[in-house]
């Protein structure tokens, strides 16, 4: 199984190595089938894929999978699309998914600016999330930070009115960064008000990784925006 791509000029993230294990690897030839979107398949009908209509709640860069999967778990009243280049990653929440018998969670191993032009239909989405993106933490890798103006208008476009985009990062650099693009982002609001970072909803779990920064001493920020236009 190979993530699925087009050409792009500046990718927002590498594809770094990883032994996948023999269970992800079992886990994507029994559950692939079960959870595996494809950019083939167009635009993305969650009520015929899911059999039901619901809220739809889309993470790009799942990593590991852990704290999407308590997610779907918590709130299966939504629909939870999962976006990951990263193929052990991936097996990972295949993995989880089939044994938990999840049937509101499915995913796309591609990358995420053709998963959002070809399969995200506009006014689609009740929330958005991006957690822990890579920070490209040297200034003149800056460009690469998946959170620019023209992306997050990409995002605005794909939430419905009423919408959230949930960001969530440990870098304090990369945190000033998102809130300064979208405090001047058209059509958003800052749901913790102007300036603001919002404290951290009980929907986000708390991962082993995060865990470990604060017992570090490292500071956690979430920033929470609303689609007003």
């Amino acid at each position: 199984m190979k993530p699925e791509f087009k050409k792009k000029a500046i990718r927002s993230y590498v594809i770094r190595g990883g032994r996948i294990t023999q269970g992800q690897r079992q886990a994507f030839e029994r559950y692939w089938p079960v959870y595996g979107l494809s950019l083939f398949d167009g635009r993305l009908n969650c009520g015929r894929v899911f059999g039901r209509e619901a809220p739809v709640v889309l993470e790009i860069g799942f990593g590991m999978g852990d704290s999407l999967v308590a997610m779907a778990q918590a709130e299966p009243d939504k629909h939870f699309i999962g976006i990951e280049v990263h193929p052990p990653g991936v097996g990972r929440l295949l993995n989880n998914a089939g044994k938990a018998g999840l049937d509101n969670l499915r995913v796309y191993m591609a990358d995420a600016m053709d998963v959002l032009e070809d399969c995200i239909a506009d006014a689609s989405l009740a929330r958005f999330q991006l957690y822990f993106p890579d920070p490209w933490h040297k200034k003149k890798h800056h460009k690469r930070r998946l959170v620019q103006p023209a992306f997050v208008e990409q995002i605005r476009q794909k939430l419905k009115p009423g919408g959230c985009a949930h960001f969530a990062t440990d870098w304090e650099n990369y945190a000033e960064h998102i809130l300064a693009v979208m405090s001047s982002a058209p059509g958003y609001r800052n749901l913790a008000g102007a300036g603001n970072y919002a404290p951290r909803p009980d929907y986000r779990p708390v991962t082993k990784f995060e865990q470990r920064g604060q017992r570090l001493g490292h500071g956690v920020w979430d920033l929470l925006f609303e689609r007003t236009a």
